[in-house]
């Protein structure tokens, strides 16, 4: 009955009612506070061009916290270490497997930890790389080769990861491509328009998924 409720809040939020969305403060010494103008710049740009009604102010939740599942969509992003305890794994777990969406976007190093947190609330899951055929990628902007690159760091590819259960995507994992950079003012990076742009219409694409399926 939850899980119902929660799915239906989700499916009524871009027609009925204003959504509210998160950014996880989890603990480990990493910045989970990294690029503070990112998400409320995705929310005007979703708002304006999507047809999202997300309020304007993004809240902050902690990963054991019960308030996680009063968001459809939580943002995690850092540059550093991140230890998940017991409870924000069973919190975590509980919240994805109920409907909720955890988008965990690599601000250039924190892969070495993430990817073990990950596995400890995903056991019996392994990140799956995302074909560029997936609907996250098709609307509502084309995405022709998968994910775009942001910035850049090693000279490899932007790689998105995710987490599927019983066929949907729950978790996804953006790697070596730093949407959040590109979702922050224009002053903070000096990123050319066209940059921007590509980040934030791919910020739709993903809030567009969460609020559609």
């Amino acid at each position: 009955m939850k899980k119902a409720l929660f799915l239906f809040l989700l499916s009524s939020s871009l027609t009925c009612f204003s959504q509210e969305i998160a950014l996880l403060k989890y603990s480990g010494g990493g910045d989970w506070y990294a690029n503070p103008t990112s998400l409320p710049n995705l929310i005007k740009y979703c708002n304006a061009n999507i047809n999202t009604k997300i309020k304007s102010k993004p809240r902050t939740v902690e990963p054991s916290s019960p308030d996680l599942f009063s968001y459809p969509f939580v943002h995690m992003t850092g540059h550093g270490n991140v230890v998940f305890s017991e409870s924000d794994i069973t919190n975590l777990r509980k919240y994805l497997f109920g409907g909720g969406f955890l988008h965990i976007d690599d601000n250039y190093g924190m892969d070495q930890y993430i990817r073990k947190e990950i596995k400890k609330i995903f056991p019996n899951n392994n990140l799956i790389e995302i074909p560029s055929s997936h609907p996250i990628f098709q609307k509502p902007f084309v995405f022709a080769n998968g994910l775009p690159k942001i910035h850049e760091h090693d000279g490899t590819r932007a790689q998105a990861f995710g987490i599927f259960v019983e066929n949907k995507l729950v978790l996804l994992y953006t790697y070596e491509c730093d949407l959040g950079d590109g979702w922050e003012d224009p002053e903070v990076h000096n990123d050319p328009s066209e940059v921007r742009e590509k980040a934030l219409k791919m910020g739709a694409n993903i809030i567009n998924y969460v609020f559609s399926n």
